[in-house]
């Protein structure tokens, strides 16, 4: 039997940010669970009412959410974007990221539509994977990207269980269409929530 990897939760086990803000989704609304995997969010969403499209590359995935909610089989990463034209009142991304895929994110946002994004920030690589900088968020670097949006929540820092950099944020679109920030967009001070800096144990 294979380890298990703790930074992978079994399906069904919902990242707890996911569940404190989901209730800022427009009830029974259209929800995007991007690079969704097994569908532990996905499932989660549905139970609550929410209706949910799960998008991941891996088959094998997607076939473990077969009957419970509708999925599409896409490479985001080397493709273009599957679904121009198509507004979401939420967006879940968590243990992913891919930058080139921000605008595109951001305007399938419906006008009052969530985005609760939440993966590895910089400094996980000190501990284990993800190291390479580009599955890394920079410090703030959601707050940028969510500049043209109302930031309801944000953490950044390190957690103990299990042991890991991670950075989240929960933003809601104004009635304005959502709009990528620029890269020199200064990143606001934002306190609220913030993790407090822990010292790493040494490996």
């Amino acid at each position: 039997m294979a380890p298990v990897n703790p930074l992978q939760p079994t399906i069904g086990t919902p990242s707890a940010w996911v569940q404190r803000f989901a209730g800022l989704i427009k009830p029974s609304g259209v929800v995007l669970d991007l690079a969704c995997g097994s569908g532990r969010h996905a499932r989660w969403l549905a139970a609550q009412g929410f209706d949910v499209l799960g998008v991941d590359h891996g088959p094998a995935a997607l076939a473990s959410l077969a009957g419970v909610v509708p999925t599409l089989q896409t490479d985001v990463e080397s493709g273009p974007w599957p679904l121009v034209g198509r507004l979401f009142d939420g967006i879940v991304i968590t243990n992913y990221l891919w930058r080139p895929l921000t605008a595109q994110v951001l305007s399938a946002l419906a006008p009052g539509g969530v985005l609760i994004h939440e993966t590895f920030a910089h400094g996980q690589q000190t501990i284990g994977k993800p190291s390479r900088p580009d599955f890394l968020l920079q410090p703030g670097e959601l707050l940028q990207i969510c500049a043209g949006l109302r930031v309801v929540a944000f953490e950044d820092g390190f957690e103990s269980e299990p042991a890991r950099f991670v950075q989240r944020i929960a933003a809601v679109a104004t009635d304005a269409a959502a709009t990528p920030s620029h890269a020199d967009t200064p990143i606001p001070s934002y306190p609220r929530y913030a993790l407090q800096a822990a010292a790493v144990p040494a490996r």
